[in-house]
């Protein structure tokens, strides 16, 4: 698979989460927020709570669970960039409880990991 394949996959990925997001009731707020810490691939709100998720797409399953390719170092970057963004829009956070998901992507089934991790750097 060449980088334009994966990033059809990756882009494909996204959109399936971004979709199951909206309909368990998420309202997404950012798509690939990007800064020099890190990205975020979505940022979405529910009630009280504040989503920074990472997604995660393989075509099959022959290699696992893409969840679990989300590696320390990953978290640390998402992390991070989630820190940036909430610098940056400070008010969507108050009163609020942040939690750090991912949504696994295989084929056409798409799971969401709800607090698969947290921001213990």
């Amino acid at each position: 698979m060449d980088q334009t394949d994966r990033k059809r996959l990756g882009d494909a990925g996204e959109q399936a989460a971004v979709e199951m997001l909206e309909r368990s009731g998420y309202r997404v707020l950012a798509r690939n927020f990007r800064c020099p810490q890190g990205e975020v691939d979505v940022v979405a709100e529910r009630g009280d709570i504040l989503a920074f998720v990472e997604v995660r797409t393989r075509s099959t399953a022959a290699w696992g669970d893409p969840s679990h390719t989300v590696s320390w170092a990953k978290q640390r970057k998402v992390t991070r960039a989630a820190l940036q963004y909430l610098f940056i829009h400070g008010a969507l956070a108050r009163d609020r409880m942040v939690r750090f998901d991912v949504v696994s992507v295989v084929g056409a089934s798409v799971e969401h990991i709800p607090d698969a991790f947290d921001a213990g750097m």
